[in-house]
Parts: structure tokens; sequence; C-alpha cells
């Protein structure tokens, strides 16, 4: 006799979905882009009726730092240590394809608020 599968719990899919997105910190925009489909799908998606096809789930569970199971209510979240792309990481790797010149003065950039802040913090001590 196969193994009983946990039941899902009492959300569907797409309120699972729409949880795990937001506790990784991304909008449904940025998800969308992530996994190649538009926000109208995404937000389709995390309706209480729809569900997305057998080869978007990778991805998406990839982009929201989890497993497929939990993705679809196997199995309970265990967030892995942080999502492996998060908001400001995604921006990093754009920086990164940039023109050196580009890169060099967003870095520059970078840094002067870093230090701004960091004397801030060291009047305020």
């Amino acid at each position: 006799m196969p193994k009983k599968l946990k039941p899902a719990t009492a959300t569907g899919f797409g309120a699972r979905l729409a949880e795990l997105r937001k506790a990784a910190g991304i909008t449904q925009t940025a998800l969308a882009a992530e996994i190649g489909i538009s926000q109208r799908m995404m937000a389709y998606y995390e309706g209480p009726t729809a569900h997305p096809p057998a080869n978007l789930l990778p991805a998406m569970a990839k982009a929201l730092g989890v497993s497929v199971d939990t993705l679809l209510g196997v199995e309970v979240s265990k967030r892995r240590a942080k999502a492996t792309d998060t908001r400001l990481e995604r921006r990093l790797k754009k920086i990164e394809t940039l023109d050196p010149k580009a890169r060099r003065q967003i870095v520059q950039l970078i840094d002067t608020f870093i230090e701004a802040e960091r004397i801030k913090q060291k009047a305020n001590a």
C-alpha cells in the first residue's frame, strides 16, 4: 500500500504560493520575471482555483528558496537558511552586467552612503 502523504494545509496552492512569496520578500512582478511569466499570470496562480503547469514548479521553488514539496503543501515549510535570490542580490547581479564605468560609479555611490551611515552612527554613539 502506498505511503499516505501529509495533507496540505487548509489553504490552497494559490494562498500558499502568495505566503511563500511574501515570506521571501519578493513581489509578484519580480517572481514572475524570475520564472519567465507575466505578473498577470502570477496573480492568477495565486488565486483560489488556479494551478501553474508542472514545468514552472521547480523554478518557482528555487526562486522562493523552498522545495517543490513545500510549494505543493506536501511538506511543512522548512525555509532554507535564506532565499538564494533576494531583491538586493538580484539588483547586484544586474549591476555586474553593466559596463565597467557604470559599475564603478554605482560602487562609489554605495560607498558614499555606507560611509555617511557609519559617520552618523559614530556621532550618535
